[in-house]
């Protein structure tokens, strides 16, 4: 009775997701399409019809891709669980692994299996939006000899720290008793602050160049902006974006010595040294504010309940049963109840989005009051602008759209809450 219920419980929720998720896709599509025609009147001195149109077809080709997308995916879910996929991986990889090497190599061999079903999956459409979306549009800077190192390197590099970390919890899992939850949350929050150190010093050098920025005066113009906003950073680097893609960027990573602030070269080519100032005065008000340390630990905090969750339902049957697969009787399924949780959980969170999405916009609006008091407010309007022209970003989004999902407040809202006209 509880694995039926599970079982039309998931269905209801995925039902509601992927519904929602349409009428939302079709509802931002419509309003996009119906404002193609002319720039909003606010935006009409600033923004050429050219490029309100181009950003209004890149919106509707995206959306569009992103329903098959979405289609795609609920079958691939829906086949993973309560079509017995998973069952039927986890099976053979059992019999293959388990008698030979052990149940802990039967476990991240089940992970690993799993994994790269779903990146060959997942391969035909990042092919098709890389080389043919993002190049229709011409953002697209990536050939294909990159794109095949850039997907071995990660690969491997997913290889040498997933296996590891996977292999650690599926210890702790085995052998931490009833509380292994809260050990493998501790665990992960050590690997997730030990990441902020070494990815930018140790893995994104392997994918892109990062050098000192040359440019002197707008050195010792932002050197003077973090010394007003008491931010320290261990060195300022422009980034070879432009190798990959046209769009521009700007951001902060590490933690503590290890901080850093990376300007995309596309960015730098493209705004002025008051322009850069604002947009980095805008970065520096997410630290100020302390909006990263309060979003971390609001991570962490949901990661802590989900953990504890898991460890209550990979004691229940009816969690295996209920979602399409069988647990293994006398054998370990630490490796099969994660898979399982990790593939149910989205549909039962979905309804959290506008939340998040929510929070992250009113974060955004602090930033910028932040940055208007460090730097010039008609700098970041200029610059807003220039990033939403040359990301295709659209101005004319729907409203409920906006709501759910964006992280960052459309233009014209950044616009008004800085009481600028755009220029």
């Amino acid at each position: 009775m509880q694995s039926l219920w599970l079982s039309s419980t998931f269905a209801a929720a995925l039902l509601l997701t992927v519904g929602l998720k349409f009428w939302l896709a079709t509802r931002q599509m419509r309003h996009v399409a119906a404002h193609r025609a002319a720039v909003p009147a606010a935006f009409a001195a600033s923004v050429p019809l050219a490029a309100h149109q181009k950003a209004a077809d890149y919106t509707l080709v995206r959306s569009r891709f992103g329903l098959i997308t979405l289609a795609f995916g609920t079958a691939v879910l829906l086949g993973w669980t309560l079509l017995g996929g998973l069952e039927a991986l986890n099976s053979f990889v059992r019999d293959v692994v388990q008698p030979r090497w052990g149940p802990l190599a039967y476990q991240l061999a089940l992970l690993t299996s799993f994994a790269l079903i779903g990146g060959l999956l997942d391969a035909p459409f990042e092919v098709y939006n890389t080389f043919r979306i993002e190049q229709r549009f011409g953002f697209n800077r990536t050939t294909w000899r990159l794109y095949l190192v850039d997907a071995v390197k990660a690969l491997t590099i997913g290889a040498l720290i997933g296996l590891p970390l996977a292999a650690l919890v599926l210890w702790i899992m085995g052998s931490a008793g009833a509380w292994w939850w809260l050990w493998a949350w501790l665990a992960w929050i050590g690997f997730q602050l030990l990441m902020l150190v070494i990815y930018p010093t140790v893995i994104a050098p392997l994918f892109n160049k990062f050098e000192p920025l040359p440019d002197e005066p707008l050195k010792e113009r932002v050197q003077a902006l973090m010394a007003r906003c008491g931010f320290a950073a261990k060195g300022l680097f422009v980034m070879d974006g432009s190798r990959r893609s046209a769009h521009a960027n700007a951001y902060f990573t590490g933690l503590g010595t290890a901080k850093r602030v990376v300007f995309f070269d596309t960015l730098l080519q493209r705004l002025t040294p008051g322009e850069v100032e604002a947009v980095l005065a805008h970065e520096l008000g997410h630290f100020k504010l302390r909006h990263v340390p309060k979003r971390m630990v609001v991570i962490f905090a949901m990661s802590l309940g989900a953990l504890a969750l898991l460890g209550w339902l990979s004691q229940q049957q009816w969690f295996y049963t209920g979602l399409g697969a069988t647990p293994n009787l006398g054998g370990p399924n630490d490796g099969l109840a994660l898979l399982l949780f990790m593939l149910a959980l989205p549909p039962f969170g979905f309804l959290l989005v506008p939340l998040a999405s929510r929070v992250s916009r009113r974060h955004e609006f602090e930033a910028d009051a932040y940055a208007c008091a460090q730097a010039s407010g008609r700098d970041l309007a200029n610059a807003l602008l220039k990033l939403h022209e040359d990301n295709a970003g659209t101005l004319t989004p729907d409203p409920l759209y906006v709501s759910f999902y964006y992280s960052h407040p459309p233009a014209s809202a950044r616009l008004a809450a800085l009481t600028m006209e755009p220029a």
